[in-house]
């Protein structure tokens, strides 16, 4: 990657240089992939939730793909919180949870982590964004768009 650096002086300086303004440009210009994810439960934060913590179906199994803190404004994270009530469980309805570490980009959740989780009955869907399926099969930079109502939980798939 090439950027343009220029500065008064001689027409040495105005000649293309390597750099982070190049680098920036680049990383400012990615483009987010999105899909709807199934909630199955959150962490606890101090009035709601710290991040939500959702997957997808493959067949009747309900697979962990990634938590977000991402994308919430205090409005939105209170009136989500509202949603959970009445949609506690007491048992991880994730069929791939406790995971043996965390991964390479921290997303796994380990038994450890899980003591700090809560979880719901897999009815609500969500809408996501995210940067890239990992090799673990977790999601990479994700944030939070809205809920959706135009499907059942248990239509979600990975696409």
């Amino acid at each position: 990657m090439v950027g343009v650096h220029f500065s008064a002086g001689s027409e040495a300086s105005r000649q293309p240089v390597r750099g982070w303004p190049a680098i920036r440009r680049v990383a400012e210009e990615r483009i987010n992939r999105g899909q709807e994810f199934v909630i199955g439960g959150y962490t606890v934060g101090t009035k709601t939730f710290d991040a939500l913590i959702f997957g997808c179906y493959e067949g009747d199994r309900l697979m962990y793909a990634a938590r977000t803190r991402n994308g919430f404004t205090p409005v939105v994270r209170e009136q989500l919180f509202k949603r959970f009530r009445g949609l506690e469980i007491k048992d991880c309805p994730f069929v791939n949870l406790p995971e043996a570490k965390s991964g390479r980009w921290g997303a796994g959740l380990t038994a450890a982590k899980m003591k700090d989780c809560r979880w719901l009955k897999p009815v609500l869907i969500a809408q996501i964004e995210f940067l890239e399926w990992t090799g673990e099969n977790h999601l990479r930079h994700t944030k939070f768009i809205s809920l959706r109502d135009d499907k059942t939980a248990r239509e979600v798939r990975r696409e």
